[in-house]
């Protein structure tokens, strides 16, 4: 059984920076994609970022395009995500999610299994 944990969630201060990792426990031998979505309070689950198993391709959301990053180190199944200029509206919870295949997608719905979320607050 695959968990996935995230960390790094927390409070910053607008136009600071994030990171946030996300390790895959379990099963090592995963070969599928990654990728971190968001949920603002009284909205839907919105795309932040997604990255290929062999980590070579990513996907950005157009709300925070420019502003973020998404790495891999496969050999820890680890995915991290870094923003800068954060703003008050990157205030949300961060949830990191597995896809059920190799190439990274913006659809929640490509996407199997889920972390339990980190809060991140951003104050202006």
């Amino acid at each position: 059984q695959v968990q996935l944990v995230e960390s790094g969630g927390g409070s910053a201060q607008a136009g600071g920076s994030l990171k946030l990792s996300c390790v895959a426990s379990g099963r090592t031998d995963r070969r599928y994609a990654m990728g971190w979505f968001r949920q603002r309070s009284g909205k839907e689950r919105e795309f932040v970022a997604a990255i290929g198993w062999r980590g070579a391709s990513t996907r950005i959301g157009d709300s925070v395009k420019g502003r973020c990053t998404i790495s891999r180190v496969t050999a820890t199944n680890t995915i991290t995500l870094h923003m800068d200029f954060l703003e008050p509206e990157d205030t949300a919870v961060y949830y990191c999610a597995e896809a059920f295949r190799e190439s990274p997608s913006e659809g929640s719905e490509a996407y199997a299994i889920w972390g339990q979320g980190t809060q991140v607050t951003v104050s202006s």
